[in-house]
């Protein structure tokens, strides 16, 4: 676990609500299996967990217009949208036009529809060529999402409080969408690799001490195949989501960790995530604890569609997890790349590294979380790597 990629790393993998991997490496003492680490798109799961838990109650439905719950968000042509829509990242709503204030992130500003009043006033915007509607939402789709969840919720709660409230605490993990201010010394920050120092590296042959797993060509190669992915979006061009942001560093910065962004800046480790996978596997239970009923966690994995999404064609359910297939003779690179060696999890995973996956079929939990991250790696397949190996594992297990 110690490379050039992985600077301190955590891995955890539970088989039938056991813990039967649970691993760390660092070279700073700091450091352990309980640090919060930025885990962004990976915490995507854990706000379709929260809005599952409002169907499981009746009291939400994929299938129903997001303006049944949140009439104000129909302005500018968006009274169509259905929930289902917007969890498969079909809202056209990739990006926003302006960028936000950290301090509008912070849950009282958020119940006072900072946030939400910026989306309510958005127009959809769907690529020019047509085609798939389907777009990576890799920051908006949680800050809508958010909105849609605190008004539904009985108690006019946000996801941060849920998770914090109703999976955190009882089920003992970091599940944290809003880091507190006495938190903020648990974190592990995130620590970027940049493209030049990656590309010198990748020069060198293996036995003179390359440290990156790929070597130049191969490296090019991937980077090729992301092309018409950076192409195909309608994101460019648009202001950087959040004001004074500076790059991916910026996750780092306390102001920012406080707020709640579910979809890009949700904090916990390994040991957690898979703790609530195993969970998932599991049906929504854990031991005697059911924390998803059986009519939302079924909801969440069904009315699963197949669309382009720039990063290769990706299966998502209704309630936005994505579902990881098996190939065929006519999966693209990419498509292989997205799916080999994690067929029959479910979940997503997030920018750089980290992966939050479950399998029901065999019960597994999956958490991984470096802090290094490798922007070159979209489709996390330096963890993908240990998930496949889990596979093998219990493939022999089962002979």
């Amino acid at each position: 676990m110690q490379t050039l990629e992985e600077k301190s790393t955590q891995l955890c993998v539970y088989y039938k609500d056991e813990k039967v991997v649970d691993l760390w490496a660092s070279q700073d003492d700091s450091f352990s299996p309980d640090s919060l680490i930025n885990v962004f798109s990976s915490g995507k799961s854990l706000e379709t967990i929260a809005m599952a838990s409002l169907v499981g109650q009746g009291l939400l439905s994929y299938a129903t217009k997001i303006t049944d719950y949140w009439p104000e968000f129909g302005h500018q042509g968006k009274q169509d949208l259905t929930v289902a829509e917007l969890m498969r990242h079909e809202a056209g709503l990739a990006a926003f036009d302006s960028s936000l204030d950290t301090q509008d992130l912070l849950t009282e500003n958020i119940k006072q529809n900072k946030v939400g009043k910026v989306i309510e006033e958005h127009a959809q915007k769907y690529r020019p060529n047509g085609g798939s509607r389907r777009e990576y939402h890799a920051i908006t789709r949680g800050w809508i999402v958010n909105e849609v969840f605190r008004r539904v919720e009985p108690a006019g709660r946000t996801i941060g409080e849920y998770l914090r409230e109703n999976i955190g605490t009882p089920l003992g993990v970091d599940a944290i969408v809003g880091v507190k201010q006495d938190e903020l010394n648990r974190r592990a920050l995130v620590i970027p690799l940049g493209f030049k120092f990656m590309f010198w590296d990748s020069l060198r042959p293996k036995f003179l001490g390359r440290r990156m797993e790929l070597n130049f060509f191969q490296l090019v190669a991937k980077f090729i195949r992301l092309v018409p992915m950076m192409r195909d979006r309608t994101t460019g061009g648009t202001p950087a989501p959040l004001k004074g942001m500076h790059g991916i560093q910026f996750f780092n910065e306390p102001a920012l960790a406080m707020g709640e962004t579910p979809s890009a800046n949700t904090h916990s480790n390994a040991r957690s995530l898979a703790k609530i996978a195993a969970m998932m596997s599991s049906g929504g239970k854990f031991g005697d604890q059911e924390f998803l009923n059986e009519a939302g966690w079924t909801a969440l994995h069904s009315e699963p569609v197949k669309a382009a999404m720039g990063m290769g064609r990706t299966i998502f359910t209704q309630g936005g997890i994505a579902h990881f297939t098996p190939c065929d003779a006519n999966s693209s690179k990419l498509d292989e790349a997205f799916n080999t060696g994690r067929e029959g999890f479910y979940g997503w995973m997030g920018l750089g590294g980290s992966i939050f996956q479950w399998h029901p079929a065999h019960r597994i939990g999956f958490g991984y979380v470096p802090t290094s991250l490798n922007v070159a790696d979209i489709l996390n397949e330096r963890g993908k790597g240990y998930q496949a190996e889990v596979l093998r594992c219990i493939d022999r297990l089962n002979k």
